[in-house]
Formats: C-alpha cells, sequence, structure tokens
C-alpha cells in the first residue's frame, strides 16, 4: 500500500519550536536505512516499517516483535526468587484443604490479581475468600484488623496481591495469628523485607529475573502457572482436568494495561493473548461492563484503559471495594450486569467529584506559582487539602502531571491531620524510588509504588518537609525529562492517506501502551474548516487540505488551551497538526478520525 503524498519521510514540518503546546518537533528516526532494511527484508509495508525502526526494532527480531507469543517469550516462575517456595506452600493448603485467602489492593491490578486466583481456585473445585480493603477506613495494603478478621475465619494461608512489599507490622500481626503469608507484588522494595513465608516481587534488590516490568497481575499469572505445576507433579490431576490459564489472559491484559506498565517484552505477549480471548466475550462480567461502557469492535488498550478500567476502579473509589473483583469472577449474567451498572453508576459520581477536586488542586497550584513568581513549574507538583476524596487523588494527580509535565502528588488530608497521597510520575523519573527513599528518611508513615505511580501515608505537619526532600531528589532528572519532552514523530501523512487500512496496518505494531507509545504522525499544512467545543471542553474539528482531503479530528481537554484557541481561530490558516490516528467506530461505522495533540500556524513553523 502506498500513502498519498507527503509520504512518510517527509520532514518539512520537523523544527518546529513555537508550537501550542512550546514544544519542538522532531523526527522519531534520525535515520532511514534501518526502515528500509525492514521493509525489504520483512515484506511489512513502509510506514510500519518506519514505526518499528523508530522503536529501536532490528530486522532479525522484527518478526518476533508482530507476533509475540507466550511460547517464546514466557520463562520459567522459578526464575522469581521465593516463587518455588510460595507455590509449595498454597500447593500444601489446597492438598490438605486448609482455608486460603487472598488480600487485593483495590485497583484494577488488585482486583485483576485477585479474580485471577479466584477464577483458578473455581477451577479445581477449592473456595478462596476474597478481602479487598475499604480505601478510605483501611487504606492501602495490609491492616492488622484485617489480619485478625482472616485468621478468625481460620484462614491459614494468606495470598496478597498488588500489596504486602512494605507491610512490615501488619504482617507481622498476620504472623502473630497464625497465618502464612504469600505475597505477590511488583512495588519497589526495601533492604528489610516483613516477616512472610514467601515473598516474591521481581523488583526485590535480590531478584535478578530482569521481570521488573511486570504488572502484580503478571505476577500473580506467572504464580498460577508455578502452583498449576506443583499440583501435577504432586498428582493432583490424575483425577480431574487441569484449568486451562490462557483463558483468563483477558483479565491479565486489563490489569496491565490498566497499572501502566510497559507493553514490551512479556507484557506485550500478555496483552496481545489476553486482547484476543477478550474478543471472544467469554468472560460475563467482562462483557456485561463493555456493553455499559459502550464499548463495540474488538478491544484494545485504549478500551482497557479507558472504559473498563476506570469502571473496575470505580467501587473502590466511593467506598465498595470488592465490586471489581466480584465483576470479574461472577458466572451469573443477571448478578454481572447488576454489577456492571452499579459500577458504571459510581465512576458517574466519581467522575462529578474528579471534576471538583480537580477544579480546587489547580487552582492552589496556579495560585502557589504566581506567588513563587515561576516561569516554569518547580521539579514537584504538589497539592493537599482538607475535605478532597481520597478515591479520586489519583486521578486528579494523573490530571495535574498531563497539564504541568512534572511529578505530581495530591494529598487529602482527613479530620486527624493524616494525609493519604497518590503520585503520578513523567517518563524518565522513578517515583517509586523516591518515595522509598522518603520512607526511609522517615518523612512517611508508609510509603510504595513503582517508577510511574506511587501512593503515601504522612502527617500534615510533614507536608513541607516530604515537598522538599521530593523537589531535592527530582530536580535533575526532572530537568533530563524535561530537555527530552519533544514532540517525537513517526513522519508525515496527507488528508488522504489517513485511511482505515493505514490504521488497520499500524496496529501491527501494537498493541500500543506505556512504553510502545502509538505511532505519532503530522499533517502539514492542513485548515480547520469547522471547529467546535463538545463534551468536556473538547475540540472537534473538521480538516481540509488543498488536495481536497478531509478528516474529522479532536484535540481533548484543549477548550481552555493555547491548543484549543488556535483551532478554533479562524483567522490561523493552514496549520501544521501533530497527534495520532484513531479508530472511528461508533454505532458500527469503521472509519478513523485524528487524535491532535499539538498545533502550529505553518507560517511560525521553522524553514
Amino acid at each position: 500500500m502506498s500513502l498519498a503524498a507527503p509520504s512518510a519521510s517527509d520532514r518539512s514540518f520537523l523544527g518546529v519550536e513555537r508550537s501550542a503546546t512550546g514544544r519542538q518537533w522532531v523526527s522519531r528516526l534520525a535515520d532511514d536505512r534501518l526502515a528500509m532494511a525492514i521493509a525489504q527484508r520483512e515484506g511489512v509495508p513502509e510506514i510500519v516499517a518506519r514505526v518499528l525502526a523508530g522503536r529501536g526494532i532490528p530486522p532479525e527480531e522484527v518478526a518476533a516483535y508482530l507476533t509475540p507469543s507466550l511460547k517464546s517469550l514466557m520463562p520459567d516462575p522459578s526464575v522469581l526468587v521465593d516463587m518455588d517456595k510460595a507455590a509449595a506452600r498454597v500447593a500444601d493448603a489446597v492438598a490438605n484443604d486448609e482455608k486460603v485467602a487472598v488480600f487485593g489492593d483495590y485497583d484494577v491490578d488488585g482486583a485483576t490479581s485477585s479474580a485471577l486466583l479466584h477464577r483458578y481456585f473455581s477451577a479445581i473445585g477449592k473456595p478462596l475468600r476474597i478481602y479487598i480493603p475499604d480505601r478510605i477506613d483501611e487504606g492501602y495494603g495490609p491492616n492488622a484488623p484485617a489480619m485478625k478478621i482472616l485468621a478468625g475465619e481460620g484462614v491459614k494461608v494468606l495470598v496478597t496481591v498488588d500489596c504486602g512489599t512494605m507491610a512490615h507490622k501488619a504482617l507481622g500481626v498476620a504472623k502473630d495469628e497464625g497465618l502464612d503469608t504469600v505475597v505477590l507484588d511488583h512495588h519497589q522494595a526495601e533492604p528489610a523485607l516483613p516477616p512472610v513465608h514467601a515473598l516474591v516481587n521481581p523488583n526485590r534488590l535480590d531478584d535478578e529475573s530482569g521481570l521488573g516490568q511486570l504488572a502484580a497481575v503478571g505476577v500473580t499469572f506467572l504464580f498460577v502457572v508455578a502452583l498449576n505445576r506443583a499440583l501435577r507433579q504432586r498428582g493432583f490431576f490424575e483425577t480431574r482436568d487441569e484449568p486451562n490459564l490462557m483463558e483468563w489472559l483477558d483479565i491479565v491484559a486489563l490489569g496491565t494495561v490498566c497499572d501502566v506498565v510497559p507493553l514490551i517484552g512479556l507484557n506485550r505477549a500478555l496483552v496481545s493473548q489476553g486482547l484476543r480471548i477478550m474478543a471472544r466475550r467469554k468472560n460475563i462480567g467482562l462483557t456485561a461492563l463493555g456493553q455499559v461502557a459502550r464499548l463495540e469492535g474488538a478491544p484494545n488498550p485504549y478500551h482497557l484503559g479507558f472504559l473498563l478500567g476506570p469502571r473496575v476502579n470505580a467501587g473502590g473509589r466511593v467506598g465498595k471495594a470488592d465490586l471489581g473483583a466480584r465483576l470479574l469472577t461472577t458466572d451469573n449474567a443477571d448478578e454481572a450486569r447488576e454489577l456492571a451498572e452499579a459500577l458504571d453508576t459510581f465512576n458517574a459520581e466519581r467522575q462529578a467529584i474528579e471534576a471538583r477536586v480537580l477544579e480546587e488542586a489547580m487552582a492552589q497550584v496556579e495560585e502557589r506559582l504566581s506567588a513563587q513568581r515561576r516561569n516554569t513549574p518547580p521539579p514537584l507538583i504538589l497539592a493537599h487539602a482538607k475535605g478532597w476524596h481520597p478515591g479520586v487523588i489519583g486521578i486528579v494527580a494523573s490530571r495535574l502531571k498531563d497539564k504541568y509535565e512534572r511529578p505530581t502528588f495530591v494529598v487529602a488530608i482527613d479530620s486527624k491531620g493524616e494525609g493519604k497521597g497518590s503520585g503520578r510520575s513523567i517518563n524518565g523519573v522513578d517515583l517509586g524510588r523516591a518515595v522509598t527513599a522518603a520512607l526511609e528518611a522517615g518523612l512517611l508513615v508508609n510509603g510504595g509504588g513503582h517508577a510511574m505511580a506511587a501512593g503515601i501515608t504522612l502527617k500534615e505537619d510533614k507536608l513541607a518537609a516530604f515537598e522538599d526532600f521530593l523537589s531535592k531528589r527530582l530536580e535533575e532528572p526532572v530537568m533530563a525529562a524535561s530537555e527530552s519532552r519533544a514532540v517525537r514523530l513517526d513522519g508525515a501523512l496527507s488528508l488522504r492517506g489517513a485511511t482505515r487500512d493505514l490504521y488497520e496496518l499500524l496496529q501491527q505494531a501494537g498493541p500500543y501502551g506505556a512504553g510502545n507509545s502509538e505511532p505519532r504522525f503530522a499533517l502539514p499544512s492542513v485548515r480547520v474548516v469547522r471547529a467546535d467545543i463538545v463534551g468536556k471542553n473538547h475540540v472537534r474539528c473538521i480538516l481540509s487540505a488543498e488536495d481536497g482531503g478531509r478528516l474529522k479530528a479532536i484535540a481533548f481537554r484543549a477548550a481552555e488551551s493555547p491548543l484549543g484557541a488556535l483551532l478554533m481561530d479562524k483567522g490561523a490558516g493552514a496549520l501544521h497538526l501533530a497527534g495520532r490516528l484513531k479508530s472511528d467506530d461508533w454505532q458500527g461505522r469503521r472509519d478513523v478520525q485524528f487524535q491532535i495533540e499539538d498545533a502550529v500556524a505553518a507560517r511560525d513553523a521553522a524553514p
């Protein structure tokens, strides 16, 4: 397939330095020869070859990259420290009919990890108690009262998922209560580990598996593989069928995408296979959730991250912590529909609460920047207030991070002067390690996370010291990240070349997400023939070009930004636009639109 001019290698738009977002436009691929080699050797279209080359994929690895398989990428679970010990203890519990419980975090990664274990136990005919803590009343991770409750119920083996690595005190209580604890986690660890039977975490300091980019649900999947093998070796399946572990990869894909871990290596294979399984609509809960979210067609990472994930999360954010896990484990269609509708309602409530907190947080940040007379944001953005709902602070932190392009913490302070904070980071800045350092420095009551996200608990009187500590620690990496914040483009497209066929071709290099960003293109010298504001401050456009091409486009949350102002300016003339090609499958249509991320008047672009 050939593209209408300008071709993918057209560079006339490069060198933009005065765009609406103030960023420079550069080509992701400096040398076309690698793309040519990939196209010639593997027989892939030029545009796909450029996308692959821009991500550093050598020709000899292209075939495996385009068809990621678990067969080739799946490691032996035993490479993870303590995995065999963990699998053996739970296998003992299964064989001896000991009561087992899973304690999961209240986010999507925790819910999917809990649901995956529940699915496995159900398949082998064993009960599994799921305990999801209340975000507000109990906070993040294991807590002493919950440990006592589970012990009182007769639980002998406790499996924590997406939490536990830093829970020294609570898991000490669990041990005193007679619980053997197995931790399945992926958050940053300290040298000292809690008193547990086994702690499986690729980010343990002594773990050399190289699997540190897995989400907790990926670690849990490897554990299920190890547990299944341990039971097979004990003859457990001589009188019963072995479960098909692959059929639950839809759950694994959902947790992996929503935890924003890099979609490379094993994660890429898990999501790629999981999306295929999700498309079969076999999980009744996910199917019901897709219906209330109006998901049409084959699911992709966008649907998981922005339609399904927020709804699974919604229960935990507004005080119904276990609804997401229940939805993912039910086999009753009526229950699934009721749970999905409830989560959809809670998601709408969450959005209203989020909008209020975001408005207040942004006003606070702007006031501080104005008072400090800063032309650029500081290394860390921090907003805090009493009365903010702890269930939305992570989303608000993400919004502020996107606006200011800085690591961000939003802290909700309760009536007792204790703050619950959620942080989000930018590429190149490891927030999890910074939080671990703050914990070791005595600034936090609790804290942990990974590179792109973290959570904290601290006293209100420690806020200033915490902000100062992180600002100093992050200043250098933030500066380095800011210097590389250019808009990296995979090429240029004409409006006639931006077709559904092209979109389908680009999906060959997917799935896209963190660590494997969607291809970004320039549309040189196009005109906005119609623009209006829709939804929540989105700018919807119709684009035209001199060759007669037309294309729908949208800039999300841009109405009150310089980008939105430029798109709405009827006298702007020809524009260079940067963004991504998206599917438009609303009401059964199979079309495309352009998601605008940046723009510049053509007359202001570098020659």
